[in-house]
């Protein structure tokens, strides 16, 4: 019973293990499975001093793909199978695509995030590989319903259209700027400007709130110009350079204007952040992300159309510069808020790390597919002879192992008859003919489990030519001989030990197949392998390209005919050393078993207890 239960432990081992080997492997979470791939990425507000000291609710996280962070060509055409999912890889985020090129392998996308934990890095998961994805892109979505205007400015030969759901789209085109800073700005020449609607949406109420914020580039150091001005009546809202120092502008219907103090000058030619927060009595100039100036002044109440680039009452004010991503809300937004923004959407992000890309394997996608779909056609040869190979060696292993443990099952029960007669052969030879047995009757399911054992076979065949020698004419004077000679005794042996090696014959019978498959299939794999790197490199000379991307598939697929070899041999070896080991024990028991048998025989058939069982048996 121990052993029979390690036999099939070793079994279902064995075969775990092959299945291990053989299966492709999967992620142990994924959202859905016909998305490939899918890559980590964390936000973590507490790097390069985000200074986050609260969580932030449904901000939008602008996510930008290079060829360093992203494989293009494993994505749908546009992107449309990007998607944005939650740390618990089950919630799909909204998400919408500002450009997507997979010409020049860029992408910005922008995302929203239910929340963003102060100090606390949130996870979410990018999918993309799915070629039958519909776009899921909702850049209405994508904002907050507080948030009343977005450009990005990413059109051509159209106004600006607003991302938001409000539909505050541009009356004017403005002058696309390819070299801005997320994807297409719009560039300002100091004389024309973009229109905004006078919607209802843009109102501003006397004493309300608003969140202005953009991002300017002026052209030149210590400029003048008006980047955005909202007038109606006497009250205004303007944000503006003097000087290449930004200022805020508020004007009541009074017309008492107030505004703030100079600041340090924007650097000339490159990218900053500008931000207005009113609320109540006050309103704050930020600069990249930094609280600036105040003012003790209360948002106007502002109904008119309003200007970007420009002031509609002062021509020669006009901003010149390129200008990015307007966005305006009727809420005053945090501190961290603007942080954030600054942070993320700047020349150097500094607030998401981007993780390795993780693949659901398959035979079909991921690596394997490609190393599959790289394999030529002297592999899958070489691969078809070794899976014949494999096939051959499991069949063997399969049947030598019930062939070996039959033959141990039927040993032992045969054994235990053998030394309970201890030399009455023929009580035994009755027993095993259908008789009684030693402690009553012998049934036939242990009657057909011991015919089929080999001592049964050898003792049946050393009994057989006892019988013929004690029933031959060997005395001088024609009387059957009572005892046996050494000569005879010796003759009995030679039978036992030809059937003795006829049973081990009989048990060794096609392990040679698996030592064929233990040697020559690494071998056949390693001439695969050979042959698919010559050929890969003979492409490479004739097309007189070498780079990585050309080498490695034929590379990898030239390996797998080694892999392959090895899938054949490794199974069959551990098979071979076990079935070997079990073969060496039942033979070393059926040399056992001769020895004895010839040693009883000779004790019993001999002067003068030989002619008592001859006289028995007549």
């Amino acid at each position: 019973m121990k052993a029979r239960t390690i036999s099939t432990a070793l079994r279902v081992a064995l075969l775990l293990a092959c299945g291990a080997l053989l299966a492709p492997t999967a992620s142990w979470a994924w959202w859905n499975q016909d998305w490939s791939f899918r890559k980590e990425i964390v936000v973590d507000p507490s790097a390069e001093g985000a200074e986050v000291q609260a969580s932030e609710n449904g901000i939008p996280v602008l996510i930008r793909l290079h060829e360093g962070v992203f494989r293009f060509e494993d994505a749908a055409p546009g992107g449309a199978d990007l998607r944005f999912i939650a740390e618990d890889d089950k919630t799909p985020l909204k998400y919408h695509i500002e450009k997507f090129d997979a010409v020049f392998n860029l992408a910005f996308v922008w995302v929203q995030l239910p929340q963003l934990k102060a100090g606390a890095p949130t996870r979410l998961w990018m999918y993309y590989g799915n070629a039958k994805a519909s776009d899921g892109s909702d850049a209405r979505a994508s904002y907050d319903p507080d948030q009343v205007l977005v450009y990005h400015f990413a059109e051509r030969g159209t106004p600006a259209q607003d991302a938001t759901g409000y539909a505050n789209h541009s009356a004017s085109i403005a002058t696309p700027d390819d070299a801005a800073l997320i994807g297409t700005g719009a560039r300002f020449d100091g004389r024309a400007s973009v229109a905004l609607p006078a919607s209802a949406a843009l109102a501003f109420a006397g004493g309300g709130h608003l969140t202005w914020s953009a991002w300017v580039n002026p052209a030149s150091a210590n400029s003048d110009g008006v980047i955005y001005a909202r007038r109606d009546g006497a009250a205004a809202f303007v944000v503006g350079l003097s000087g290449g120092a930004p200022y805020l502008l508020i004007s009541d219907v009074a017309g008492g204007a107030r505004q703030t103090p100079a600041t340090q000058p924007l650097t000339a030619k490159s990218w900053h952040h500008l931000a207005v927060v009113a609320g109540g009595d006050r309103a704050t100039l930020y600069v990249d992300g930094r609280a600036g100036p105040e003012l003790a002044a209360s948002l106007p109440a502002l109904g008119g159309s309003a200007t970007l680039g420009g002031d509609a009452q002062n021509a020669a004010a006009g901003f010149i510069g390129s200008i990015d991503e307007l966005g305006i809300a009727r809420v005053a937004r945090d501190a961290g808020w603007l942080r954030i923004a600054a942070l993320n959407q700047g020349p150097n992000d500094s607030l998401l790390r981007y993780g390795a890309d993780e693949q659901l394997s398959s035979w079909g996608s991921g690596y394997v597919g490609v190393i599959l779909r790289s394999v030529t056609v002297d592999g899958w040869v070489i691969i078809a002879l070794l899976g014949v190979m494999a096939l051959i060696s499991w069949i063997v292993m399969v049947r030598k192992t019930r062939q070996v443990h039959a033959a141990v099952r039927a040993n032992r029960s045969f054994l235990e008859l053998f030394r309970a007669v201890a030399s009455d052969f023929s009580a035994l030879s009755h027993q095993l003919a259908g008789g009684m047995s030693v402690g009553g009757e012998l049934d036939d399911a242990r009657r057909r489990v011991i015919l089929q054992a080999p001592l049964f076979r050898m003792f049946n065949t050393g009994v057989t030519e006892l019988r013929q020698r004690l029933a031959g004419d060997n005395s001088s004077d024609g009387r059957k001989s009572a005892y046996l000679s050494a000569q005879s005794i010796e003759a009995i042996r030679a039978e036992l030990d030809q059937s003795l090696v006829q049973e081990t014959q009989q048990l060794n019978r096609s392990m040679v197949l698996l030592t064929i498959a233990i040697s020559g299939g690494p071998f056949l794999g390693l001439l695969g392998t050979v042959i698919g790197v010559m050929i890969t490199f003979a492409a490479i000379a004739m097309a007189g390209d070498v780079n990585v991307n050309s080498i490695a598939p034929g590379i990898a697929a030239a390996l797998v005919a080694t892999v392959a070899g090895l899938a054949v041999a490794i199974p069959a070896l551990f098979g071979y050393n076990y079935l070997l080991t079990r073969i060496k024990d039942t033979t070393a028991q059926m040399q056992v078993f001769v020895d004895a048998f010839i040693t009883r025989m000779a004790e019993s058939y001999k002067e003068p207890r030989a002619r008592r069982a001859l006289a028995a048996e007549d």
